[in-house]
């Protein structure tokens, strides 16, 4: 993308030179010959570079870079110095100047500071267009929320979604801020630090996404009879070495056979898969340093011919207040690991079977959720 380069300097020879080299490389230059003229062109050009000599009379280099930062935070803004003011160079840094050349001016390393501000801007930009691309897949899953919500429900997820949408962008900025500060001070604390942030938020993007397609089908069951023991064992099947690795015991509580109900296998699976993982996610760090890590599934007939599950773990446990929340969308206390949307998909799939869904915890006394199937779901 061609960049629009305004060039300050009171040195006409020396600005002359200077605007025909960056017109060579394709910039569009604008040029001033001091820091009055230069807010002027500023404010009529817009440019998204600023090329200024730190010395000037009048308003002076670093004065025009403050002035500049002020109303323009995202210009990039280059500086000129003679090799006497180092001092006012590492001022100009403080003020968030890309970066500053010596005179004379020396075209290699000039065009590394250009490259560097070019980097920023793209930078910038692409965060913008993700952003702007997180921005449409909340409005396009808003759409498909209104086809199945009423729309004072609609109206409070959209502003939910929203809000989630908007903490994972500016997460994501502040990881490719603290990536870019790595790069430019070759820190790599800093660019793991800045890796880790993206890696976690990208991460959490995606699970956002797919609770959603799974939130949609939430109302799309198909009930036909099968053994309420198939979702366990696939949701066992699928989640028991990520417990083995956190050195967790999986306890089962189910019969050998059971008899088939009229239920949707596969969002009753999600379920289970749901409550699972959030038992084994729930071991904070204190209980992990001590033994007997244990979760207890438990599937089995109810008196009135249905099926009752239950996940129930050892852990840290929710307190009270938290409790009030869990079911509500997009509530989630696992910080870039959750997106708020699992349980509250399992509370509407339960009661799409007719069903109820029951929690009980305690902080230090480990956590249940009891699901409650009938024999026969009601008519779609």
């Amino acid at each position: 993308m061609e960049q629009t380069i305004l060039l300050v300097d009171d040195e006409p020879d020396l600005r002359d030179v200077l605007e025909i080299y960056l017109t060579d490389l394709g910039y569009t230059v604008h040029t001033a010959e001091n820091g009055e003229d230069a807010l002027r062109t500023f404010h009529r050009t817009v440019p998204s570079i600023v090329l200024s000599d730190i010395k000037m009379p009048g308003i002076d280099g670093i004065e025009l870079l403050r002035r500049i930062k002020a109303e323009s935070p995202a210009t990039e803004v280059i500086m000129i110095t003679g090799h006497g003011d180092m001092d006012l160079a590492i001022d100009s840094l403080k003020l968030e100047a890309t970066d500053f050349i010596t005179k004379p001016i020396n075209d290699d390393m000039l065009g590394v500071a250009l490259r560097r501000a070019e980097e920023r801007i793209e930078m910038r930009q692409q965060l913008k267009t993700y952003t702007e691309n997180l921005e449409h897949i909340a409005e396009e899953k808003t759409r498909q929320l209104l086809e199945v919500e009423n729309l004072a429900a609609v109206g409070r997820a959209a502003s939910e979604l929203a809000h989630t949408i908007k903490n994972i962008a500016g997460a994501l900025k502040g990881g490719i801020y603290v990536m870019q500060r790595g790069i430019e001070d070759d820190n790599r604390d800093y660019l793991m630090r800045g890796w880790g942030m993206i890696e976690g938020n990208v991460d959490k993007i995606k699970n956002l996404a797919m609770d959603l397609l799974n939130f949609g089908k939430s109302d799309l069951l198909v009930f036909q009879p099968d053994t309420p023991l198939r979702a366990v064992n696939e949701a066992l099947e699928l989640l028991r070495n990520r417990a083995d690795e956190n050195h967790i015991t999986i306890k089962v509580n189910a019969p050998d056979t059971f008899a088939p109900l009229r239920i949707d296998s596969e969002s009753l699976y999600r379920c289970l898969v749901n409550l699972i993982q959030n038992a084994i996610e729930a071991f904070d760090e204190e209980s992990a340093r001590q033994d007997g890590r244990e979760i207890l599934v438990e599937a089995r007939p109810t008196p009135d011919g249905g099926v009752m599950y239950r996940v129930c773990d050892n852990g840290p446990g929710i307190d009270a207040e938290t409790q009030k929340h869990i079911f509500k969308g997009f509530f989630s206390t696992k910080g870039t690991r959750g997106t708020g949307i699992g349980l509250m998909m399992t509370k509407r799939i339960v009661e799409r079977h007719g069903g109820r869904i029951e929690q009980s915890s305690g902080r230090g006394a480990g956590t249940c959720f009891t699901l409650y199937l009938p024999e026969n779901p009601p008519d779609n």
